[in-house]
């Protein structure tokens, strides 16, 4: 018996008033509410955190309980794996469903990195590298190198980049939760000032992703389960992890996420071309860039083909983080792969709002951790 996801919750992600425990219970509070379960209902909670010393909270899996008194003895487990913990989250939990040994769970992605200044998140994220060999080298830094070694294999694309940010920027002013819902032109994004400085060569800062607070939720239940007004499904869910030392791994393309791609279009039947939309992870335009070839719409080197012909625009034939993404909607670490997930339940059965791409079907959701070490790749599908 698969899971489907009958209710979910959002907060705005950015740089927000409310605690670490607040935004917790606001996007579950939400989520139950649409779901319309009552929570003594609910078997089991799941939390995707990364914290890395961003929250003094870190043993914060029943933070949740606060809510509602029914929720009081429910087990409830935090998940962690880097960027992608939320994504870890939901697939713990749909697994108890799958596995019997639940039938309704609450799965919650939080994460306040305001706290702290720029130096501290950057030392908190980098707890997500390989240590023994990448220490004291920053995420930008990391994602610079990949930059670096992609250009000098296909040829110099920063144009690229810059056009991803754009687009990104453009997607999230239709998004009221986003973080950033303001227009940047080509020419900003793509020329460094003072305002738009070098963070790691080749990328600025209109490169990177957000700094940001924020929480989603999601109640799931069992298939078999009737009575909700609207229903996503799983048509796929795949889990690749690969090396964590980046020195083992071929880092001008994204292999752990091609075969998560792979292994979900072969789990659902389906091809990349089927896909209506998809959120992906792009914590810098360069994962992007090398995600439009993980996910099979372009050979490798040639993913900026993605960008030049449209496809993965508002208007394409399969757009790219019609959210606005990680770029501009931002990236509360461990509620990202929970928000992805939202997103693409909003959109295949017709309640994205203003985000909505006409007649979705299919959505895919791609959700990664550290420098392409966890990979997830869900297809998402309307369900009764």
């Amino acid at each position: 018996m698969d899971a489907k996801i009958v209710g979910w919750g959002h907060t705005q992600f950015g740089t927000l008033d409310q605690s670490f425990e607040e935004l917790i219970q606001a996007a579950a509070a939400e989520a139950i509410e649409m779901a319309c379960v009552d929570p003594a209902e609910i078997d089991g909670i799941w939390l995707g955190h990364f914290n890395s010393g961003m929250v003094p909270d870190a043993f914060a899996s029943s933070l949740v309980l606060g809510l509602d008194d029914r929720l009081r003895f429910t087990p409830a487990t935090r998940v962690e794996n880097a960027c992608a913990s939320g994504s870890a989250a939901v697939y713990a939990a749909r697994d108890a469903i799958r596995a019997g040994s639940a039938r309704t769970v609450l799965v919650i992605g939080a994460e306040k990195m305001t706290s702290l200044d720029t130096k501290g998140v950057t030392e908190a994220l980098a707890g997500a590298s390989y240590q023994t060999e990448e220490a004291g080298v920053s995420f930008p830094q990391i994602f610079a190198r990949i930059a670096s070694g992609y250009f000098q294999a296909y040829g110099g694309q920063s144009e690229t980049l810059a056009r991803i940010a754009v687009k990104n920027h453009a997607n999230a002013q239709a998004n009221p939760l986003a973080q950033m819902r303001r227009d940047v032109s080509f020419e900003f994004c793509n020329t460094p000032s003072d305002k738009n400085p070098v963070i790691a060569p080749p990328l600025r800062l209109t490169d990177c992703s957000l700094i940001s607070d924020g929480a989603a939720a999601l109640v799931m239940v069992a298939g078999d389960r009737g009575g909700f007004e609207c229903a996503a499904g799983f048509r796929a869910a795949c889990q690749v992890n690969d090396f964590l030392p980046m020195s083992r791994r071929d880092m001008t393309r994204l292999a752990g996420a091609a075969r998560a791609f792979e292994m979900a279009y072969d789990q659902a039947g389906i091809g990349v071309n089927d896909l209506d939309l998809a959120e992906v992870h792009d914590c810098f335009t360069i994962a992007e860039l090398m995600i439009y070839e993980a996910m099979g719409l372009a050979p490798a080197g040639q993913g900026t083909r993605a960008v030049a012909e449209g496809t993965v625009m508002a208007g394409g034939s399969l757009p790219v983080n019609l959210s606005g993404g990680l770029k501009a909607k931002g990236h509360p670490v461990g509620a990202t792969g929970v928000s992805m997930h939202v997103l693409a339940a909003q959109q295949v059965t017709g309640q994205a709002g203003p985000l909505q791409k006409p007649g979705a079907g299919l959505a895919g959701v791609f959700n990664m951790g550290g420098s392409g070490v966890a990979n997830y790749c869900s297809i998402l599908e309307a369900c009764s």
